[in-house]
């Protein structure tokens, strides 16, 4: 099965350090195009991604620490706009790809099994899904720890106070800790738009949201 494989390349990426990168290269970019082959390119090959590197976290008790490293890596595929694009555009090889990820990784103190999977996703030719991968990967740690995972998305960054009490507002509604997915866009009408599981928020959150939007405007 494709997973089984992936399992086992992860496993062999778990302890590489950079330095050991180039010496296993060929093999692992052999046993990458293998992988590649067998899977149809689709949304669940993010959650195959995901459930591995999951997996191997939890053996390390390492689940938390990997949800950082993640999440802040992909905050800084939001943030840069030369980054986003060495994510999705087709243009650049695998040594392209690698070579400015390490950099990236480096400079941003990534390291470990964070980094020898981002690493993974380069070699599988798989960097334009890495962040449903993640976002996968954060949907997992939320059943694992009985949370649910609220998408946000936001005109302007929301301030801490803010997170606090959008976060106690819909644990208040689901009556369970609610992680949230923050995105910002600019452009969307309203400042303000929650996503929990399927659907849009109900109208039980309305007047919560409304007031967190007000105070937003004043903290301007």
């Amino acid at each position: 099965m494709p997973q089984r494989r992936l399992r086992v390349l992860a496993e062999k990426l778990k302890n590489a350090t950079q330095e050991d990168w180039p010496e296993h290269r060929t093999e692992y970019a052999q046993r990458a195009q293998i992988l590649a082959a067998e899977e149809p390119i689709l949304a669940g090959v993010a959650g195959r991604y995901a459930t591995a590197l999951f997996d191997l976290a939890r053996e390390a008790n390492a689940i938390e620490a990997v949800k950082s490293e993640l999440d802040r890596f992909d905050a800084l595929v939001a943030g840069s706009p030369d980054l986003m694009r060495l994510v999705r555009s087709p243009v650049f090889s695998a040594d392209e790809q690698l070579q400015a990820l390490s950099a990236v990784l480096e400079r941003a103190g990534i390291g470990g099994l964070p980094a020898n999977f981002l690493k993974l996703v380069v070699a599988n030719r798989r960097l334009f899904a890495v962040r449903d991968m993640i976002k996968a990967f954060r949907d997992l740690v939320a059943k694992h720890k009985g949370e649910v995972t609220a998408e946000v998305t936001v005109a302007e960054q929301l301030k801490s106070q803010h997170v606090d009490t959008l976060r106690a507002a819909l644990k208040s509604v689901t009556g369970k800790d609610v992680d949230l997915d923050i995105k910002v866009d600019p452009a969307i009408i309203g400042g303000l738009v929650v996503k929990l599981g399927s659907r849009m928020v109900d109208s039980s959150l309305r007047t919560k949201l409304n007031a967190i939007k007000h105070a937003m405007k004043e903290a301007r």
